[in-house]
């Protein structure tokens, strides 16, 4: 039988700095969750067949989203999650200093449909 091990969210946003790179701290059949610190302006992107929750953790994040053909805004802070569900347009704006954990399948990249810098490398949700 596997150990169980817990995890510290605290000692995991302590123990890195980069921005818009999400780090994988547990598995859940497909699904991962990951930890991600962001500031500022991310990408305008979509996920064409995945969901994602956003829950933040410090900090604060406005979600743009376009739908119908007009953008809409939500922002929310500690405590607060946003479910994006499958193929709507998105843009996450964050405060300084925002962490969240992410709740989305484990193969996700994080820029969606788009390439630049910021793309991370999708994990096996197999490990």
């Amino acid at each position: 039988m596997e150990r169980l091990k817990k995890v510290s969210l605290r000692e995991k946003f302590v123990s890195f700095n980069e921005l818009w790179q999400p780090k994988t701290v547990a598995l859940v059949d497909d699904f991962a969750v990951k930890l991600v610190k962001i500031e500022g302006e991310f990408v305008w992107h979509r996920h064409a067949d995945a969901d994602e929750i956003f829950f933040v953790i410090a900090g604060g994040i406005r979600m743009q989203y376009r739908s119908d053909g007009e953008e809409y805004e939500e922002a929310f802070g500690p405590g607060e999650l946003l479910r994006v569900p499958r193929g709507v347009e998105h843009l996450p704006v964050a405060l300084p200093g925002t962490e969240l954990v992410l709740f989305e399948r484990a193969d996700l990249v994080n820029t969606g449909d788009v390439e630049n810098e910021r793309r991370s490398a999708p994990i096996s949700a197999k490990t």
